[in-house]
């Protein structure tokens, strides 16, 4: 297949230090060309994926820095350029996207939800949901959906091959993450200090409200054996992980996928986390971490962790988070959608009422399929003012 992702614009993909999304991006385009399908990754022009890339934006936006109009021209143009490539599906990871797509004709489209099911974006998805494939991350996010179709539940996948495995005798927890409240980072200070362990927070804080929490609330709790390293690009993280005895990850909200879990197992590290979200579902409790529904649980785990066996966490990860096994279920969801459209339309022409979901393509190959990609071409017209979309060189 020609498969086209649609990333959003605040962060290069792969990116620099923190952005979970944009490294998931990045595996999965990376592991679709290497199973054989052709790849077209729209993100910001500062992106190095080694894929066809294409873009609108040559920087990244940053987090917290754009709007809505940045993500808006990012989809529109987006969609031109996938459309006039002749892409067989899309898979959109913007919010915006799917508005955009749903009334648009051309390829099937499944997106992924990245965040919560919360009220403010269910409305969104509910709106969408009869076309466009929305695929879940956790089985936890797909229960709070409110009976809401989805195309599937697919957990994020690494490169496992290029994680090192460490021995983890630096002799200290690890928090990994973003400055934020709802990452518990002050409840991760207070167990580790609670089990005599020493604590290493290594968290992104580049955004306004992320250095008011650092300044009020962590800062006047550091010093001793609690030290602040801060953000880390991907060698720093590996580093501090395969040293760590735990990843140390006390969540204070149900967080849908928790990526430094797979990221810690992958290192060989046990997990130390709250019963909350999808944290039970990716931590083998007394195997690989320990899954705790209050303080005292964490300060008791903390204590236990150094003895799990730090292969079977390793070997955990090769078997649930590779990134073989992600590129493999979300191809097996991209030709659902291309079958489930191309039924629909043969529904159609007999003038069946195949439900509600309108075609929205027509999965075609060979021949046909450069004819209807040349008819689509034939339709497109460039519009004037704005930044072009630019091809990546070659």
């Amino acid at each position: 297949m020609t498969i086209g992702i649609v990333a959003p614009p605040w962060l290069p993909v792969p990116p620099p230090a923190y952005g979970g999304t944009e490294n998931v991006l990045d595996v999965l385009a990376r592991g679709l060309a290497a199973a054989g399908h052709r790849v077209v990754l729209f993100a910001s022009g500062d992106s190095t994926c080694p894929v066809e890339r294409r873009w609108f934006h040559p920087v990244a936006v940053g987090v917290g820095r754009g709007g809505v109009a940045d993500e808006a021209c990012q989809v529109v143009e987006a969609y031109r350029a996938l459309r006039d490539i002749g892409v067989d599906v899309v898979h959109d990871h913007t919010l915006a996207g799917p508005l955009y797509a749903y009334g648009l004709g051309g390829p099937p489209v499944v997106t992924t939800n990245h965040g919560p099911f919360g009220p403010e974006l269910l409305p969104v998805y509910r709106a969408v949901a009869d076309r466009i494939g929305i695929i879940a991350i956790s089985h936890h996010q797909a229960s709070t959906a409110g009976g809401l179709r989805l195309a599937g539940v697919v957990h994020h996948g690494l490169d496992v091959e290029r994680v090192p495995v460490g021995a983890g005798r630096g002799g200290y927890a690890l928090f990994l993450g973003r400055m934020h409240p709802d990452k518990g980072i002050d409840v991760a200070i207070s167990a580790a200090r609670a089990a005599g362990m020493p604590l290493r927070i290594a968290a992104k804080m580049s955004e306004p409200a992320e250095r008011r929490y650092f300044d009020d609330t962590i800062a006047p709790l550091l010093g001793g054996d609690v030290t602040f390293v801060g953000e880390v690009d991907w060698a720093g993280k590996v580093a501090l992980l395969g040293d760590a005895c735990c990843l140390l990850n006390p969540v204070q909200w149900d967080e849908p996928f928790g990526m430094v879990v797979a990221e810690a197992l992958a290192c060989g590290t046990p997990v130390v986390a709250s019963d909350r979200g999808s944290l039970p579902e990716l931590v083998d409790h007394g195997r690989t971490g320990f899954v705790c529904p209050d303080h005292d649980a964490l300060v008791t785990a903390l204590h236990a962790v150094t003895a799990l066996d730090r292969a079977q966490c390793r070997l955990d990860a090769e078997t649930r988070y590779s990134s073989q096994r992600m590129v493999e279920e979300h191809v097996r969801i991209y030709r659902r959608a291309l079958q489930d459209l191309a039924r629909s339309r043969s529904e159609a022409a007999w003038g069946v009422d195949g439900g509600s979901r309108r075609r929205v393509a027509e999965p075609v190959t060979g021949r046909a399929a450069a004819e209807v990609r040349r008819g689509r071409q034939r339709e497109m017209r460039p519009t004037s003012g704005g930044r072009p979309v630019v091809p990546a060189p070659s």
